[in-house]
């Protein structure tokens, strides 16, 4: 097999995931609809550990699969990019890049911050994993939501949403690659102007003395001087919000976010949890929690 077929099959095995509950850890159930109700709006400070147990488990899922059998196992690499690897005779590398997210936060907080020539080949995906407790707020992590994207066109509609010259700067990191593998850098960072009026006024001029086409964005080692050209000459400030996932306009990242708010769960529809959870008052959800997840005021759940 090569790259894109070892992909491909990855893919179709991560999609089978949905539904499925990982036994990692298990929240036990409330004891009252008032306990469920401060459940609620404490349950999403798990998510990093859950998203980090679901990432762990994801690679010993793919290595379970028998059709992998013989051509290689997959490997967790954490801290390095991207998180799982496919080790085996197939080149360039595969690699899936495992992104968890709690449906009931605010937003997908996952960044995606690799610079886009790290996906010149096309060998590293983005797998998406929405999760939620198998009751809501109680239960097992289960997946309610997968989707996989090619990590070259996240990176690619990441830089075009946000790099608007000489306003904004999409920097790619600088040529590390005679370091160790520890200290190499691969991540892009964003940068917000902060100068004057007048100051704006010849950041523009610079950017159009670049020629037609002299904003759009491009990873080049050309392209990347001129913009570091602007950064020394003007005020900038490094933007610490840049590059999350529910935030760059991907079409397939929309599309699975609405597609998991407009899931069913436990009653309702994922989205209108999310709503309830974050802005109803503490009578409504318990009310609510109660009825849904037949939880009673003596503490018994009918599960």
């Amino acid at each position: 097999m090569n790259t894109q077929q070892i992909l491909a099959l990855a893919t179709q095995h991560m999609q089978a995931l949905n539904g499925h509950c990982f036994d990692v850890l298990e929240l036990a159930k409330p004891t009252s609809p008032e306990a469920a109700a401060n459940l609620a709006k404490i349950i999403s400070k798990l998510s990093p550990l859950v998203g980090n147990l679901i990432e762990f488990n994801t690679c010993e899922y793919l290595n379970k699969q028998s059709s992998f059998a013989g051509f290689g196992k997959w490997r967790r690499q954490d801290p390095g990019f991207p998180d799982t690897v496919f080790d085996g005779q197939v080149s360039p590398m595969p690699g899936l890049e495992i992104k968890a997210w709690f449906p009931l936060a605010t937003e997908i907080t996952a960044r995606f911050k690799d610079s886009q020539n790290h996906f010149t080949h096309d060998q590293t995906h983005v797998a998406m994993l929405a999760w939620l407790p198998e009751f809501l707020i109680f239960g097992k992590p289960k997946i309610v939501g997968i989707a996989v994207i090619p990590g070259g066109s996240i990176a690619k509609a990441r830089d075009e949403h946000y790099h608007k010259a000489p306003d904004y700067l999409v920097l790619e990191p600088e040529d590390t690659s005679a370091r160790t593998s520890n200290l190499q850098q691969t991540n892009t960072n964003g940068y917000k102007f902060q100068g004057t009026a007048a100051q704006y006024v010849l950041a523009q001029q610079m950017v159009q003395n670049w020629g037609p086409g002299g904003a759009a964005y491009l990873p080049t080692r050309e392209y990347q001087a001129l913009l570091r050209a602007l950064l020394a000459q003007f005020p900038y400030r490094l933007d610490t919000n840049f590059a999350k996932l529910d935030r760059i306009a991907h079409p397939a990242i929309e599309c699975f976010k609405a597609e998991v708010y407009a899931a069913e769960f436990q009653g309702c529809t994922v989205g209108e949890w999310n709503r309830l959870l974050a802005k109803g008052d503490a009578a409504s959800i318990s009310a609510i929690l109660a009825a849904q997840l037949d939880i009673q005021p003596n503490g018994n759940v009918v599960r």
